[in-house]
């Protein structure tokens, strides 16, 4: 897997992505900071609107962040958010009320919403090659899941010697250090698309990909994984200190096991997909998440706990770390940062709908009905999703255009004919199966 880091442009875009994640992670932990220094004991609901606002952003900006990231050069759109993202990291020290922190928060990830889904679209392009870009897939899955393992460690040693205002200095670097290791590299840029208004080139992606049988299985996949997901991150705090009465280490190693798992998976996919279909793998994974979360409604101690997350953790993986081939596959270059930006929004909503539900329900029902609430909400979502993602569902798709003169160039003389599907300006749905 890391023999893909021998390509010199793919690896300066990894250690980019590296250094800005560990810069945010650090800026997560300052922020957590921030907000108790200003709000004392309502930090809670201050930091539970700047989720809100950050998904808010996610999947608000990043479809029309798409339509403008045609018109300029990629390498230039990705310094430029990088050197945005900075400028607001250099502000936060320096907030003195509440209003300001969400001000500042939705600029800075309207910011990722705009980077995320470009550098997401900017990597098959750099390597062409389908085993190296489930490689580079599975580095990704690694690397942030390494990052919310050992930014608050780095954090927490770095409290000892600073103050949390510095943390995000650390943020600024990081954030600078990406952009100059971007600016390092030549990066490759799709083909111009046909002129398109401003309404046509916001929404393309969402059409491409709502049209697109495989993709709207993937969403349906986002939803398990979100539902699956939001247990563990907004709920493994309440079973480790509130129904198991533990301590926050303890919090940390629950925390700790469901992102070991998913890092065990993502080494083990790249080999994994060169043997079973990415179909087969991401709606096993689904179905894991599945049955794992309806289990947790039956947790009888943390001893159970741990392996249980191990597990969530390796179902999270295997069923979203492949997204990107199917990305790669349902699109042609120059749709694929409309396409990403897409799946970023779309996964993001999935969240936002998860989270406030995994926090609120256990709030008024407990731990155990809420895991089977989830469940029953993963559960439904793998069977849509096998319904709406066909098990045959080939590149090559015959099919023909009966709105066309049989003169068009598209044709080359053979009205029906055979080519790797996308939706796109030639092809506005997809043909039906006989």
């Amino acid at each position: 897997m890391l023999a893909v880091l021998r390509d010199r442009t793919y690896r300066h875009l990894f250690a980019a992505q590296v250094i800005a994640l560990v810069g945010t992670g650090l800026a997560t932990v300052a922020l957590g900071l921030l907000a108790y220094d200003l709000a004392g004991g309502q930090a809670g609901a201050v930091l539970g609107t700047a989720l809100a606002i950050k998904m808010i952003a996610y999947v608000g900006v990043a479809p029309v962040a798409s339509a403008f990231a045609e018109r300029w050069p990629r390498r230039t759109m990705l310094v430029s958010l990088d050197l945005v993202r900075a400028a607001v990291a250099l502000f936060l020290p320096f907030v003195t009320e509440i209003w300001q922190v969400y001000v500042l928060i939705f600029v800075l990830q309207s910011a990722s919403a705009a980077f995320t889904p470009t550098f997401q679209a900017t990597i098959p392009d750099v390597l062409p090659d389908e085993k190296d870009y489930t490689s580079a897939l599975s580095l990704s899955r690694l690397a942030y899941d390494l990052e919310s393992l050992l930014s608050p460690i780095l954090a927490a040693a770095l409290l000892t010697l600073i103050s949390f205002h510095s943390l995000f200095g650390g943020t600024v670097i990081g954030f600078l250090a990406s952009a100059a290791l971007v600016l390092t590299v030549v990066l490759p840029s799709p083909k111009p698309s046909a002129p398109r208004g401003i309404y046509d080139r916001t929404t393309r992606g969402m059409r491409i990909y709502l049209a697109t049988p495989r993709l709207r299985g993937l969403l349906a996949i986002n939803m398990a994984v979100a539902a699956a997901g939001a247990l563990v991150i907004v709920n493994t705090v309440v079973y480790v200190q509130a129904q198991f009465g533990l301590d926050q280490s303890r919090t940390a190693l629950a925390l700790a096991a469901f992102g070991g798992g998913s890092m065990i998976a993502a080494l083990v996919l790249p080999r994994l997909l060169e043997r079973v279909p990415d179909r087969t793998a991401m709606l096993c994974g689904t179905g894991l998440l599945a049955a794992a979360t309806l289990l947790a409604a039956l947790l009888p101690s943390f001893a159970w706990l741990l392996p249980l997350w191990f597990v969530l953790g390796i179902g999270y993986s295997v069923a979203q770390t492949p997204s990107g081939r199917l990305l790669r596959r349902s699109a042609n270059p120059e749709d694929r940062p409309a396409i990403f930006a897409a799946q970023f929004a779309l996964s993001h909503a999935c969240w936002l709908l998860a989270y406030p539900l995994a926090g609120r329900v256990g709030a008024m029902i407990g731990l155990p009905a809420t895991a089977v609430v989830l469940a029953a909400i993963a559960a439904a979502a793998a069977a849509l999703a096998v319904r709406l993602w066909p098990a045959d569902d080939p590149d090559m798709v015959e099919h023909s255009h009966d709105d066309l003169p049989a003169s068009h160039p598209h044709l080359a003389g053979h009205r029906r004919h055979v080519h790797a599907y996308v939706i796109d300006d030639m092809h506005a749905a997809w043909p039906r199966r006989h």
